[in-house]
């Protein structure tokens, strides 16, 4: 697997950045929630209107690129540290969470608000609440769930990453031997 240490002032400032964009992919996620509830919850059409206008605007606008750097960066740090892409699972999860939701928000949760809005536009009403709740709700799960594992970091390496790691001590143990013989 590609690995380039990063130094450790490039490690801090992608490890910063990669921090506030996904503070900002879930705290975006979450106003799309409230959004989406206001839209379901309104008597007022206006109200439902404006919620998914704003819904449109900030998933057009902001979760992509949000979305993206956050995998940018992510990628950068697990292929640029020790902790590797495919040594730990928690590593590994994170990165395949982050690939799944960055799809399903562009072909669910973007065509979803997209729908909505143009009914909302043509006069209806919302055609499906799930256009703008689903997508928000599995999203922020996923992203509270990404940010917990990353906190505690579970389950220990992959079997890459122990095979690695045995490789790495049966190294240093050679290397010992050698020099006290």
């Amino acid at each position: 697997m590609f690995h380039v240490k990063l130094t450790r002032p490039a490690r801090r400032a992608t490890l910063v950045v990669h921090v506030a964009v996904s503070a900002c992919w879930l705290g975006l996620t979450l106003g799309l929630l409230a959004l989406g509830i206001t839209a379901t919850t309104t008597g007022s059409a206006v109200t439902v209107e404006a919620s998914v206008r704003a819904m449109k605007l900030f998933a057009d606008w902001l979760l992509l690129p949000l979305a993206f750097l956050t995998f940018l960066s992510g990628l950068v740090l697990s292929l640029g540290t020790p902790w590797g892409l495919a040594k730990h699972r928690w590593v590994y999860t994170k990165f395949w969470l982050t690939l799944a939701t960055m799809t399903a928000t562009v072909f669910a949760l973007r065509p979803g608000v997209n729908s909505a809005v143009a009914a909302v536009s043509a006069g209806s009403s919302l055609p499906d609440v799930s256009e703008v709740l689903a997508g928000p709700i599995v999203s922020l799960s996923a992203y509270v769930f990404m940010t917990v594992i990353s906190v505690l970091k579970p389950w220990g390496p992959t079997r890459r990453g122990q095979n690695l790691r045995m490789a790495a001590r049966k190294s240093v143990d050679a290397e010992r031997a050698r020099q006290t013989a």
